[in-house]
């Protein structure tokens, strides 16, 4: 029963019993108490063996010298110790899946019971142990990163009603509902602010360490911690299709997903122990066969199977994997799989939605070029009261730039034409403003020969009045981003946009920070792109995709590797990704790569490690050049050097 969500989860993947792992995948207390119960355990048998030694005082006064009372006493200890490996090992024969570690570990040391020889038995089952207790200090060390997100669930929601405010479950609170919340407590429910200011503090979900102050209209992502002002929050989603509740479905699924590399080691395993128990059977036979001493290689036989135990490699592989999602978690980043950080590592070509992704999506007049002899304050100022009463993106750009006050009294006569623009009486003057089928539908005379960014033309009393241009600003961390992926052996750096032309990305196109520019797609016509370019790429490499719109849902879904920006992503585009940015901060995705990268090396270096000294401890124990304490000492050590390296990963880079 898991200790925190009496969840019965019977036994997890590395064998251990359901008081310390459970499959929904929480962990602390009962996981640190099972540690402590262990070390507990390992100490105590190793101090009563060294008191039971015959030499020692306490063997003589209480004459533990017969081989009855030493077979009890060493078989007691050895029980207490081994408990699960046995209980694991016996359990496995009976489901015919017994080729395991525990098997291993079993059959040498009933082995050495049989032939007299208890310390050692009970030596390799605690030396066994100390491994173990490493190995679990460095799993719950690495889940610690990751599994911190279940504690963002928020226990409740104080509900504002017509006639006073309650304390509900977050899942009994629907949308449009007005909630409470003070300071000090978690938001419990996605939602806008609709009373009050606060800062909170958004590290749990982003990695940013500095609080964020937000003001009424501006969203609030549950999870988070209001710190300083008490709010009132219009929820826009119920608590299933919270933030909180995808992320905290999203780990639990990534587990479920392995590498090609896990994937091999747990093919490696199943053919690799019954190649070593034949081994072992035959370094008894044969030598015996012609003359040689049964005891002797008997004994060097179950050394070979101490040694042969694969658990460095089961146990430090994923462990690495797993270390590395807990490093992208403390920097706000959701890898959805350890497959995808296999697939990471290999990138060698990114392609990039433009809008929302590249760019802010936050329209400005970026040029003003008036005709007609009229200024370019003049111009501005009949731009924006034509556009006065329009709620579209690129109205609400032009009225930006006109930095005084609208006099709604001066707008006369407007209409607009849907798809063209507005025509408007503006201090008697006759405004046409649009694009150029306005101005073709009204006869006007003006130039078509600028391209390659969005135009918005005038006509005064129906005459050509001037033009000016509407860009999408870059973001402020996109130059850096583009340059650090290159720096990261990244090849091709490539956008996919819907738009006519650059629109916003001049810029860095004249820098050559990205490779190639493919413009004017509908959805549909990305993920046709996309397909191009994934066939003419190495098979070898990877392809990713970043985006954060619902049309980027598709493209995310058909990229090898798909990269949401979560905080202003779309459900669909998260959903349909393999790795989301929870703060959006662009150059978090080359940080992933980063990770990605050094996961695999050390990775690398465990299986080269753990495989060359494994196979020349088992020819030394063959012939008889290593002990069976020796043998454990090696296979704890190499376990122990394994999973320490493989520990290295969760410190690789800190959040920013």
């Amino acid at each position: 029963m898991c200790n925190h969500c009496e969840h019965n989860s019977g036994h997890c993947e590395h064998g251990h019993n359901n008081e310390h792992c459970c499959s929904k995948g929480h962990s602390g207390t009962g996981l640190d108490n099972f540690l402590i119960k262990k070390l507990v355990i390992v100490f105590t048998a190793l101090i009563l063996m060294i008191i039971l030694k015959p030499e020692n005082l306490v063997s003589q006064l209480f004459y533990i010298n017969s081989a009855i009372i030493k077979f009890v006493i060493y078989f007691t200890l050895y029980l207490i110790v081994a408990k699960n490996i046995v209980l694991n090992a016996f359990k496995n024969v009976l489901s015919k899946n017994f080729l395991d570690e525990n098997f291993l570990m079993t059959i040498a040391t009933f082995g050495a019971f049989g032939i007299g020889e208890y310390p050692e038995a009970l030596m390799v089952m605690l030396l066994y142990q100390t491994g173990e207790l490493f190995t679990d200090y460095a799993v719950n060390k690495s889940k610690k990163s990751v599994l911190a997100l279940m504690d963002l669930k928020p226990e409740f929601a104080n509900l504002v009603t017509q006639t006073d405010i309650q304390k509900v479950a977050p899942d009994k609170v629907k949308i449009n509902d007005i909630i409470l919340v003070k300071p000090g407590e978690k938001i419990p429910l996605d939602g806008t602010i609709v009373e009050g200011l606060t800062s909170i503090d958004t590290s749990a979900l982003t990695g940013e360490a500095l609080p964020k102050s937000l003001k009424p209209g501006d969203t609030i992502m549950n999870g988070c911690i209001n710190l300083d002002g008490v709010i009132k929050i219009k929820v826009t989603s119920e608590f299933q299709n919270s933030t909180v509740s995808k992320i905290i479905e999203m780990v639990q699924q990534a587990s479920d997903k392995k590498t090609r590399t896990e994937n091999f080691i747990t093919k490696f395993a199943k053919i690799y122990t019954p190649i070593v128990v034949f081994l072992a059977l035959f370094l008894v036979i044969v030598p015996v066969i012609f003359g040689g001493a049964f005891v002797q290689w008997f004994e060097r036989a179950l050394t070979f199977l101490v040694i042969s135990c694969p658990c460095a490699l089961v146990i430090s592989i994923p462990l690495g994997f797993f270390a590395s999602i807990g490093a992208a978690s403390k920097n706000g980043i959701l890898i959805k799989g350890s497959n995808y950080i296999e697939a990471l590592s290999k990138v060698d070509t990114i392609v990039f939605d433009k809008t929302g992704t590249l760019t802010s999506g936050v329209f400005s007049v970026s040029e003003i070029c008036p005709a007609l002899n009229i200024s370019k304050e003049e111009f501005i100022k009949l731009a924006a009261h034509a556009e006065h009463f329009s709620n579209h993106p690129v109205a609400s750009s032009i009225k930006s730039a006109y930095l005084e006050d609208v006099n709604p009294s001066d707008i006369k006569c407007l209409k607009e034409i849907p798809g063209m623009g507005i025509t408007a009486v503006i201090q008697e003057k006759n405004i046409i403003l649009g694009n150029a089928a306005i101005m073709e539908k009204f006869n006007i005379d003006y130039p078509q020969d600028i391209e390659g960014k969005t135009i918005i033309y005038m006509a005064i009393n129906g005459k050509y009045a001037g033009y000016l241009t509407i860009s999408d600003t870059i973001k402020s961390d996109t130059k850096a981003t583009l340059l650090n992926l290159k720096k990261e052996g990244v090849k091709e750096l490539i956008v996919l946009t819907g738009d006519k032309g650059l629109f916003g990305l001049e810029e860095l196109n004249n820098g050559s920070l990205i490779d190639e520019i493919y413009c004017n797609l509908l959805p549909n016509q990305k993920v046709e792109k996309l397909e191009e370019l994934m066939k003419i790429k190495n098979h070898k490499t990877a392809l990713a995709f970043v985006g954060d719109g619902i049309n980027d849902a598709p493209v995310l879904s058909r990229a090898d590797i798909g990269i949401a920006m979560g905080k202003m992503g779309s459900d669909a585009a998260i959903g349909a990704s393999d790795v989301v940015i929870m703060d959006d901060n662009l150059n978090k995705i080359s940080e992933t790569v980063k990770i990605s990268k050094k996961t695999i090396q050390i990775i690398k270096q465990n299986i080269i490690f753990i495989l060359a000294v494994k196979f020349s401890f088992l020819a030394f124990g063959a012939f008889g050049i290593v002990s069976m304490w020796g043998a454990v000492f090696a296979d704890v050590g190499v376990s122990i050097l394994a999973i320490l390296n493989s520990m290295r990963i969760l410190y690789f880079t800190q959040p920013k």
